[in-house]
């Protein structure tokens, strides 16, 4: 894709989606900013002063192994929980990354953050109980389905609390993503053919 495309993947435990951002990713020769990339570039954005610091910072964070920000001054920003600084400033970074290159978001929020960038779009990925029980013996060391629905549980709470949206709702999203029906490859193929299908229609 010629075009700037940031492609957020919210997913339901289980479903697969980690792996459709992966396969995303390589597809479009881009970067795909998880949970772990982004909260480490996010505990030390506040020293990148200059947009050369923060791509060596972002660039440091990948390598490393395993407008929605309001009008916030340093006095008010002390004061925020720790927990919501770590929010805004994952924000910041999601924002800064959007501002200069092609990306694949997974979770952390991503979809609302970007929902006002025209170079955005949005997926949830799910799948049924019976491919999750599955994925839960083979890819997540033997745990049962409830204990990947108690993940989905935080992850409901924590998008309610920074979106005031409900986590999975189709209104949130550009497409949902039933996994059980096709293959995870088939996933990320139906996701580019979405981005291509919605740009054209705009020509």
């Amino acid at each position: 894709m010629d075009q700037k495309t940031l492609i957020t993947i919210t997913r339901q435990y289980g479903s697969g989606g980690r792996e459709v951002a992966e396969i995303l990713a390589k597809k479009m020769g881009v970067k795909r900013y998880d949970r772990k990339i982004v909260a480490m570039a996010a505990e030390n954005v506040a020293g990148a002063e200059d947009a050369q610091d923060f791509e060596s910072l972002i660039e440091r964070s990948y390598n490393s192994p395993e407008n929605c920000l309001g009008n916030l001054g340093d006095y008010a920003y002390v004061r925020v929980p720790q927990h919501n600084r770590m929010y805004i400033e994952q924000a910041k970074v999601i924002l800064k990354i959007a501002e200069k290159e092609s990306a694949v978001f997974l979770g952390r929020c991503a979809d609302y953050i970007l929902k006002d960038n025209p170079d955005a779009f949005s997926f949830f990925i799910y799948a049924d109980n019976a491919f999750r029980k599955e994925r839960a013996k083979t890819h997540y060391g033997n745990h049962y389905i409830e204990e990947l629905d108690d993940e989905d549980a935080i992850r409901k709470q924590y998008y309610a609390y920074y979106t005031g949206q409900t986590w999975g709702a189709p209104e949130n999203y550009d497409l949902l993503i039933n996994t059980s029906k096709l293959s995870l490859e088939e996933a990320a193929e139906l996701i580019l053919n979405y981005v291509e299908l919605r740009r054209r229609g705009k020509k």
